[in-house]
């Protein structure tokens, strides 16, 4: 009897272990894990220094392409800007120049048709000038002192003037008729009414400075002048003393 309630006991504590065997095993704690072994899983500090010293030379490598290519960019829009400028100012002119010849013909008794191909001889002249559709009729915005007819400010390329168009004769050489049929161009002074023409939308931005702003020179001005002699506007430059990729200077463009 005692040998059985013994091996009860025994096999009680046995079970007892049993139990408890998993619940010690999963509480104890991790084996230790080697150095290598941590390395294999992530970086070591050498590798860590590697990567950022490229990283950092790559990055000093595309900043000064980027620079250029900015850089580049904003001279492109420059020399637009530039040329809108200038073909609007030599576009006036030669309207200006136009509406001075008509006058002219006017005062000499001519008929206007008879004055575009006697005032200049033949089809020559600014009256001949393919690109001339139209000649300005206001001249009182030219002073005395603008007799070369450019124009007095950049304003006024933007605001417009009044101006007429200029048809050719139905007995020109070139054929066709004018704007008003073969009555060609002496109709069209006495029923056309005037209408103002813009030069340019908008006075274009400097992108070199980031205004609209904008050294001017007058036909009057030597080449090397630093003032505008307000007479008129011949040219204009950038007011920026950089230099441009090529070693120019901005305001020399």
């Amino acid at each position: 009897m005692k040998k059985r309630q013994g091996d009860a006991g025994i096999r009680g504590r046995g079970d007892q272990k049993a139990l408890a065997g998993p619940a010690l095993f999963s509480a104890s704690p991790s084996p230790p894990v080697s150095p290598s072994h941590r390395v294999a899983s992530g970086f070591s500090l050498v590798e860590l220094v590697i990567t950022v010293g490229v990283m950092a030379i790559l990055t000093l490598g595309v900043i000064p392409l980027v620079q250029v290519s900015v850089k580049r960019q904003k001279e492109q829009q420059l020399r637009e800007s530039l040329r809108q400028i200038r073909e609007a100012i030599d576009q006036f002119h030669r309207e200006a120049l136009a509406g001075v010849q008509m006058q002219v013909n006017q005062q000499q008794g001519q008929g206007q048709g008879q004055g575009q191909g006697q005032g200049q001889g033949g089809q020559g002249g600014i009256l001949g000038d393919p690109r001339v559709r139209v000649f300005i009729t206001d001249q009182t915005i030219f002073t005395v002192d603008n007799a070369d007819r450019y124009p007095p400010d950049l304003d006024t390329l933007k605001n417009g003037v009044s101006v007429l168009p200029l048809a050719m004769p139905a007995s020109s050489s070139q054929g066709g008729f004018g704007l008003r049929g073969d009555k060609g161009i002496a109709d069209v002074s006495q029923s056309t009414i005037p209408k103002t023409k813009i030069y340019l939308r908008n006075v274009p931005i400097d992108p070199m400075t980031g205004k609209a702003d904008w050294v001017l020179r007058s036909c009057y001005d030597p080449a090397d002048s630093t003032s505008w002699g307000g007479e008129n506007v011949f040219d204009v430059h950038s007011k920026s003393d950089g230099k441009a990729l090529n070693g120019e200077k901005y305001s020399d463009w």
